[in-house]
């Protein structure tokens, strides 16, 4: 079944089944297996219903492709679609740990420039309280940027969650009293 499975995702369109057959090709995979074990009736219903799924699925995804992903599907205005533009590379957090190293290292520069400067010169601009390093300043942001990207990255995460991880949550079949 997984075979007829893989063959009927080509009725997605070529991108959206580069991006996320995959996934569901495992997930379908695991469920099935689940299914199989709970009995034959069982197993029917999953079928169904995700032959169902898949082709208003692909009548979805080619209408998104057609007229934009911004303009719900009229035949399924309420269904959630996993879209690639919430992923994240995982490159991402070592490179801005980069970036705030490197705006650290600026940072370190520019004071050492500022004390090797002559008393005499009349200060420009706000100046630390002496009370307050910049070791300090850049310590307490560093972990104000990290809590923040820490809550956007809950949020996404909460709002965009991929298909394994909804289905995680649910039964393929009614429990069994």
């Amino acid at each position: 079944m997984v075979a007829l499975y893989q063959k009927l995702l080509y009725l997605y369109p070529r991108f959206y089944r580069q991006q996320f057959a995959e996934e569901m090709t495992a997930v379908f995979r695991d469920v099935d297996e689940e299914a199989r074990r709970r009995g034959s009736i069982i197993t029917m219903k999953f079928y169904v219903r995700e032959a169902g799924g898949l082709l208003r699925g692909a009548v979805t995804e080619h209408f998104r492709r057609i007229f934009g992903s911004q303009i719900p599907s009229p035949l399924f205005p309420m269904r959630f679609t996993m879209r690639p533009g919430f992923r994240f590379p995982k490159s991402t957090s070592f490179l801005m740990t980069v970036i705030l190293a490197g705006i650290v290292l600026a940072i370190d520069k520019a004071e050492a420039i500022r004390t090797a400067l002559p008393a005499d010169i009349a200060p420009v601009g706000p100046m630390w309280a002496p009370h307050v390093n910049i070791l300090t300043t850049i310590v307490l942001t560093f972990l104000l940027v990290d809590f923040v990207a820490a809550v956007g990255w809950v949020v996404l995460f909460a709002l965009h969650r991929s298909g394994v991880q909804r289905l995680e949550e649910t039964s393929s079949a009614p429990e069994r009293s």
